[in-house]
């Protein structure tokens, strides 16, 4: 699979570094928002950047391995918080009403018949992963279609003008996948053993959590670890995880400034950057997660989240809270003030 990314040009960077010292504020001042204002003036290739169009997607999909107890929660929850997410009832829904973002959910691979309801997407790859226990959570055709997927949604979101796309999911199960994602992508010699990445998920309790982590090492005997990231995600990821990593590099290709929710989405950008890197000048990391293997995915990437909140919700929620600060390095960028303009005296 080959994907047309370009890397932001880099030349319109001095001016814009110019136009950010030269607010009336001291040098730095505004603190992360400054950096954050220019990655999204590059990325859009202007002085004068504008969000247009903002969108959540939450992509969802069972697991197989779910069943072997990876999780607190019955695999039921998936499509019954679908259900949930389309009556407008959820923490994503309350949140992307308050932001005024839109909302799109995705059927990547849920065990449940929806038909055809406003607001979902059926991209549906099949009724949930294999038991990556047992065999590889998806063929490679499967792998494949999900990417592809998640690839024409990002490119329909553009198609109709949106310029900005935060990813979140649903799936029970999904922080085991996660985790063996991120232990395979990033390795055990950089942080990343499993014991350390497998967290509590949706609430495990200290029994749980061991029975968590000896299931995921039976996973790895069974399946090893790939060198290559798309076979490690045909035997490990899940649907909802392949579609966003397709996603992530169709908007990229786009030139869509990316908001990167927690672990589960992170896991996912782990793929989308290890078939090209160039995407990740197009990511802004809302914040890190309460989930350990966060922090580890974060620093394999140098990346620099937004917040840090304790959150680990998942649905894309740490992606909404973050877009009033995405809005407000766009707003101090187009509308305050030079030193020049206020009449107002530099330092020195």
């Amino acid at each position: 699979m080959d994907y047309a990314i370009t890397p932001p040009d880099q030349t319109i960077a001095t001016e814009l570094r110019h136009k950010i010292d030269r607010k009336t504020k001291p040098l730095g001042a505004l603190g992360r928002l400054e950096p954050l204002a220019l990655q999204i003036g590059l990325v859009q290739q202007t002085l004068t950047p504008e969000l247009r169009q903002p969108h959540i997607v939450v992509f969802a999909g069972d697991h197989g391995a779910a069943r072997a107890g990876v999780s607190a929660y019955p695999q039921d929850v998936t499509w019954q918080m679908v259900e949930n997410f389309l009556a407008g009832g959820a923490a994503i829904n309350v949140f992307s009403r308050q932001m005024g973002l839109g909302l799109t959910v995705v059927d990547a691979g849920v065990n449940h018949d929806f038909g055809k309801r406003a607001g979902l997407i059926d991209a549906k790859i099949g009724p949930g992963t294999a038991n990556y226990l047992e065999q590889p959570a998806m063929s490679a055709e499967q792998r494949d279609a999900a990417v592809q997927r998640g690839r024409e949604v990002a490119h329909a979101l553009a198609d109709n003008g949106c310029n900005c796309v935060g990813f979140g999911e649903m799936g029970i199960g999904n922080t085991a996948s996660a985790s063996l994602l991120t232990h395979c992508l990033v390795g055990a010699e950089r942080g990343a053993d499993l014991y350390t990445v497998t967290g509590r998920g949706t609430g495990l309790d200290d029994a749980g959590l061991i029975h968590k982590r000896a299931l995921l090492k039976q996973a790895l005997e069974r399946g090893d670890r790939p060198a290559d990231p798309l076979a490690v995600l045909a035997e490990y990821g899940g649907f909802e995880i392949a579609m966003m990593a397709g996603a992530m590099l169709g908007a990229a290709e786009r030139r869509m400034l990316v908001l990167i929710d927690g672990f589960i989405v992170t896991s996912a950008l782990l793929v989308a950057h290890a078939i090209d890197p160039n995407v990740l000048p197009y990511c802004v990391f809302a914040h890190r997660s309460q989930e350990p293997g966060h922090r580890v995915q974060l620093d394999h990437l140098l990346a620099e989240p937004l917040m840090s909140l304790d959150l680990r919700l998942g649905e894309g929620t740490g992606a909404a809270l973050a877009w009033p600060l995405v809005q407000a390095a766009v707003s101090f960028l187009n509308e305050m003030a030079s030193f020049e303009s206020a009449g107002v005296s530099d330092q020195g």
